[in-house]
């Protein structure tokens, strides 16, 4: 694995982590746990699809992997701002989730755009 395979799986783990440690302090409200659910599912399997992506045993495979962490960074962008726009959760911590999802989608759109243009 490259170094920079390396820092975005490092990388994509750690913002699992957030994501499981911002659905822990999330209240139990109905609304909270339905929505937190939902972001910890996506946003937990953004790391998972990665890993596999790049053991994949083809550039095919490896793209289609990358496009399953970037739906779910899409995914988990949309429950974020929902937790932030309806109140539920306006923390710093959440704002940092937010601004680490965004950067990580244009890592993930930038790393499928070059992997479409270069076919080897």
């Amino acid at each position: 694995m490259q170094k920079e395979e390396g820092d975005l799986a490092k990388r994509t783990k750690n913002f699992a982590l957030q994501i499981i440690r911002l659905f822990s302090a999330l209240p139990k409200t109905t609304e909270a746990q339905v929505i937190g659910k939902q972001v910890l599912r996506s946003g937990t399997s953004v790391g998972a699809n990665y890993r596999e992506a790049s053991r994949g045993r083809s550039k095919a495979e490896f793209i289609a992997k990358c496009g399953d962490s970037l739906r779910e960074l899409e995914e988990t962008g949309y429950w974020l701002e929902l937790l932030s726009e309806a109140g539920i959760d306006t923390s710093d911590e959440l704002q940092k989730l937010r601004a680490e999802c965004d950067e990580l989608t244009a890592i993930f759109v930038t790393i499928l755009k070059r992997s479409k243009e270069n076919p080897s």
